[in-house]
């Protein structure tokens, strides 16, 4: 039998095996594939302390690190899958040129306005990628969500640890602060379109194309704004590989994977774990120590993230067919 090469059969034949090629617990329980990507995600913040390396060496590496073994699974997927179409390579790479853009800024940022204001500011994508959704895709935005984004915010802000003395401290708090906003903004389209990209299946593919934009966008941006090297010694290439293992091919995956099969406000939600464990891993793995404070901020997101996830987390259920048209 003849493989799909695009089109609605493509997107059926997608559709149907994509349970198989990516693991039926991934499909069938999308929340917690959601939650334990985000704290994957969650090591690539200690990892990079570690690393010590330039923004532009730091984001090209954990991308092009990352290539080989998701060139490896697409290969299989395509198998299984068929090939997707030419048209949606277009919304990977501008989600993979959103994604660099993301990990540049934010990683400036940290230096230049301190790591608890800009976790705060990149995580305002809890708000932007459920407005996103419904100004584009007309998905409705529930009450429940808006009664606890307040408290959410507040969780968040109290787990950077932006309350705590000299959270703020940096070495240009002006020039951080819009750098940890127009992050937000990458952040959050990288966030919508990677959702996006997924809807119709063949998940491994489009977010292969993703990080192989991002890579190659990384590369230029090092090279003529944020510091490139092109040998940063091998202490530093092994914090960068474990940074792709976890963040790229495990992590930022298995979101890829579960945010089109989450309403759009859920997952933006689950999301916030991230900053949370993080504080958690540096605690283990840096011996930093969480304040109180911060601990109660996580306290109120994972609460926030019990409640979103308790109700309808479909993507696809609400206004499928009116997205489709």
């Amino acid at each position: 039998m003849p493989r799909p090469i695009g089109g609605r059969q493509a997107s059926t034949t997608a559709s149907r095996n994509d349970g198989r090629a990516d693991g039926p617990w991934v499909t069938r329980y999308p929340v917690w594939s959601m939650s334990i990507g985000a704290l994957s995600v969650s090591a690539s913040a200690v990892l990079l302390d570690l690393a010590r390396t330039s923004p532009g060496t730091a984001s090209f590496y954990r991308c092009a690190l990352a290539l080989p073994a998701l060139l490896a699974l697409s290969a299989a997927e395509r198998r299984c899958a068929g090939v997707i179409p030419r048209q949606r390579y277009g919304l990977a790479m501008s989600a993979g040129a959103l994604f660099a853009g993301d990990m540049l800024l934010w990683t400036q940022a940290i230096g230049e306005v301190g790591a608890g204001l800009s976790t705060v500011l990149v995580n305002v994508q809890v708000v932007m990628v459920p407005l996103l959704a419904w100004a584009v895709d007309r998905e409705p935005v529930p009450h429940r969500f808006l009664c606890w984004l307040p408290v959410l915010l507040v969780g968040v802000v109290c787990t950077g640890g932006l309350l705590e003395q000299g959270a703020t401290v940096g070495s240009d708090p002006l020039r951080g602060t819009v750098h940890a906003v127009l992050a937000a903004v990458c952040y959050s389209g990288f966030l919508y379109l990677l959702r996006r990209g997924g809807r119709t299946g063949q998940v491994r593919q489009v977010y292969t194309a993703v990080v192989a934009s991002a890579t190659v966008v990384s590369l230029a941006a090092g090279l003529l704004w944020y510091g490139f090297d092109p040998a940063p010694g091998w202490r530093v290439l092994g914090w960068l590989l474990a940074v792709a293992a976890c963040s790229q091919v495990v992590g930022w995956l298995l979101v890829a994977t579960a945010s089109p099969r989450l309403a759009g406000h859920v997952g933006a939600v689950l999301l916030l774990l991230t900053p949370g464990g993080a504080v958690a891993l540096g605690a283990v793995v840096l011996g930093e120590r969480p304040t109180p404070l911060q601990l109660a901020g996580w306290g109120v997101i994972l609460a926030g993230a019990y409640a979103m996830s308790r109700g309808d987390t479909s993507g696809d259920a609400r206004g499928g067919s009116r997205r489709r048209r």
